[in-house]
């Protein structure tokens, strides 16, 4: 689909206004030192919030400092770190058979392609998006912040997660893909309240 440069302009200017009324927080896939930390962090923070993922997944990395030894891991002993996180026990399951896999099939080194990692167990789209996001891929990573700030501001019409993905890649260019999942998740965390998201959405969706 072509889009205009003038709509082309007009969606990069609501996005820099996206990011200007957006308090800057660290979010769960950003500053790993591994790239095998970075991916277990996106899938923690699924259903979590980040700043809680942030605490418990610096205490899982410093338990476990290797992709070896997290792969080793007792299963009780990991659910007993992620006590706090949302749905802990599929969480505990799925990232101690990722670490396995990725130490037995890819010499500990995550894949960065998109087939390979959705067959991780515990990678679904938005996570391997994210990742591969976080790294320069040319992805955008779909949560519920993405999906409904799209929808909202009128980006995006489709009713599920990948057909908004789809439709921000067509509407935005490519280069800036990497900016779109980072810029919408921090602006729905700095507005919890629907009411004063809403409220500054509108504002946005009127730039021309």
């Amino acid at each position: 689909m072509k889009q205009t440069i003038g709509k082309s302009e007009r969606l990069l200017r609501q996005l820099t206004a996206l990011k200007n009324n957006s308090i800057n927080m660290r979010l769960a896939a950003e500053k790993w030192d591994k790239k095998w930390k970075t991916l277990i962090a996106i899938m923690m923070s699924a259903q979590s919030r980040d700043e809680t993922t942030i605490i418990i997944a610096k205490k899982l990395f410093e338990t476990y400092p290797s992709l070896e030894s997290l792969a080793r891991a007792d299963y009780k002993a990991v659910l007993s770190v992620f006590k706090s996180l949302n749905y802990n026990k599929t969480k505990t399951k799925h990232i101690i058979e990722c670490a396995r896999i990725l130490v037995e099939e890819y010499a500990g080194k995550v894949p960065e392609d998109f087939e390979k990692l959705i067959q991780l167990p515990g990678v679904g789209r938005k996570t391997a998006n994210v990742f591969l996001s976080e790294y320069g891929h040319d992805a955008i990573g779909v949560d519920t912040h993405v999906f409904y700030i799209s929808r909202k501001l009128g980006w995006a019409k489709s009713k599920t997660p990948k057909g908004v993905e789809t439709e921000l890649k067509e509407v935005f260019p490519k280069k800036d893909w990497i900016n779109i999942n980072a810029t919408l998740v921090r602006f729905g965390k700095t507005y919890p309240s629907k009411k004063k998201k809403d409220s500054i959405l509108n504002e946005i969706k009127k730039i021309n």
